[in-house]
């Protein structure tokens, strides 16, 4: 029977898990969920707001940019006014410029 109360005497619970993540060479302990959380986007996807909170990076906005064919001071002289035959470079011809947003 005492050897019951020795084994009873010596158990020791096990630690919690500390979560730590790792966001621009700091470390800091956070929940389980802000772990996971943090594993799904990727560490590099997290930037310090303060020093004691993180938070996501903005994305950046992705939109295509079409050139488009406009006036200019000088530009492109076209055969019957078809783009994909050029003859040759005037005063107020066109060329391909990006609209600016």
């Amino acid at each position: 029977m005492s050897e019951i109360f020795k084994a009873l005497e010596s158990y020791k619970p096990p630690k919690k898990k500390v979560h730590t993540v790792t966001i621009n060479g700091q470390s800091v302990v956070v929940t389980l969920e802000k772990k996971l959380e943090v594993i799904r986007n990727g560490e590099d996807a997290y930037m310090w707001k303060d020093h004691e909170t993180f938070v996501l990076k903005p994305r950046p906005k992705v939109g295509r940019q079409y050139k488009q064919l406009l006036k200019a001071d000088k530009g492109f002289k076209f055969h019957e006014g078809d783009p994909y035959y050029p003859i040759g470079i005037e005063e107020g011809g066109f060329t391909w410029q990006q609209e600016l947003e």
